[in-house]
């Protein structure tokens, strides 16, 4: 941030690694020039958790700080506007609500975009667009987070762009999460394990890969389970259910049910990948685990083990097809995403890496997606001819130039 250039940086860390902290200290660097900062969150409920936690930090170093979301009260909205306007507001934090037109600030020098890969090009872009400073235009320090692990090499090819920070520790004292993989035969097993939880006063997450039954696709659903254990697993215990198909005001508001311990049981789909923070939860049960990629899973067990209780992740899966079992025995032996992410690559390969075919992942002519050596020096070596020659008039350059152009030309033809 001092080197007088724009920051633009990928941030990676597995859940509750300390991201938070590492975007507080570089917010605290930015008010300390006399700046502002801004975080954007995916959901209102992220962003609400980023506002208590910065808060926490910052408030007591004389840092103000203002939360702005589409559930923000149309008074308490206009004060944020003009407090972000005439510079009082220090540090802004919010959803999308942060890019609306009417949101002036007086001199942003930090953006902050959590969940990274959760918002398209232009939201990123028109956060930055928002740097001004008495009327002047200029691009602010731009930190990304993301808490999906993305191999090394993977990161260098896909963010080639970036700077990449990895915090590859998790903080002293956080626990173990220990994973267990089921056959469909001890799903009673399960069960029995949650009432257990729930009775020691914690709660729990039963997670399918499908909304609604299919007939083309033999995988538990939600909707249909959930009325399976509300009425006869769990008739005893609040039992919510959380899928992409409600509304967003409805899953905010489910989500919030149980963060506030108002539900013991919440049984949801992949829509709780990043987001809910509940200490109380302590277990992650994943329904038809064959059918998730082994990034994902890892995401999902995150959900849990935020607390000061053991927690617990428990896959079951009745096929061992596609990898599934290599996968989950590797889940089961390490609670480390990058080890994992690696892991999943490997499997997988880059161009199903994310889970649907990336057709936007060049083929690599001469090297591996798994050789970060080669790919450190390409990166090296693509910058020092940049820094020479940037706009390649060298004559050495001059076959690269024309393959740059025939690139771009390629990139850009949509007949």
């Amino acid at each position: 941030m001092a080197a007088g250039v724009p920051m633009n940086r990928l941030l990676q860390g597995d859940v509750g690694a300390g991201k938070t902290v590492v975007a507080a200290a570089a917010m605290f660097t930015a008010v300390r020039g006399n700046h502002q900062a801004a975080l954007m969150a995916p959901t209102e409920i992220l962003a609400e958790q980023h506002y208590q936690g910065l808060s926490r930090l910052l408030t007591p170093l004389g840092i103000t700080t203002g939360l702005l979301t589409g559930s923000t009260p149309a008074t308490a909205r206009e004060q944020i506007y003009a407090g972000l306007a005439n510079g009082s507001i220090h540090v802004a934090i919010g959803t999308h609500a942060l890019i609306q037109e009417q949101v002036q600030f007086h001199s942003l020098a930090l953006a902050v975009i959590d969940e990274q890969h959760r918002f398209g090009v232009d939201q990123r872009q028109a956060l930055r667009d928002k740097g001004s400073n008495q009327g002047e235009r200029y691009n602010p320090h731009l930190l990304s987070m993301s808490a999906t692990p993305i191999p090394r090499t993977l990161a260098l090819s896909l963010y080639g762009d970036l700077d990449v920070s990895i915090l590859d520790e998790m903080p002293p004292g956080r626990q173990e999460i220990k994973t267990r993989w089921l056959p469909g035969r001890d799903r009673e097993r399960a069960y029995a394990f949650i009432r257990k939880e729930v009775k020691a006063g914690r709660q729990a997450f039963v997670i399918y890969p499908l909304v609604e039954e299919s007939d083309k696709l033999d995988a538990p659903a939600a909707v249909d389970d959930h009325k399976r254990l509300d009425e006869q697993v769990f008739p005893d215990l609040r039992v919510g259910l959380v899928h992409g198909r409600l509304p967003s005001a409805d899953k905010e508001a489910v989500m919030r049910a149980f963060k506030e311990g108002e539900l013991d049981i919440l049984v949801s789909t992949s829509v709780i990948e990043v987001g809910v923070d509940v200490p109380n939860a302590t277990v992650m049960l994943i329904e038809g685990a064959n059918r998730f990629g082994l990034a994902q899973l890892h995401q999902f067990r995150g959900r849990v083990g935020r607390g000061e209780y053991q927690s617990y992740c428990l896959l079951i899966s009745d096929s061992e097809a596609n990898g599934a079992g290599e996968r989950l025995a590797a889940l089961e032996q390490s609670n480390d995403g990058f080890v994992l992410a690696e892991k999943d690559l490997e499997l997988r390969g880059p161009g199903e890496f994310f889970g649907r075919r990336q057709s936007g992942l060049p083929e690599l002519k001469l090297a591996s997606l798994l050789d970060m050596e080669m790919l450190q020096k390409a990166q090296q070596e693509a910058r020092a001819i940049f820094a020479d020659d940037p706009q390649l008039e060298k004559p050495e350059h001059a076959l690269l130039k024309e393959r740059i152009a025939r690139f771009w030309e390629d990139a850009t033809d949509i007949s």
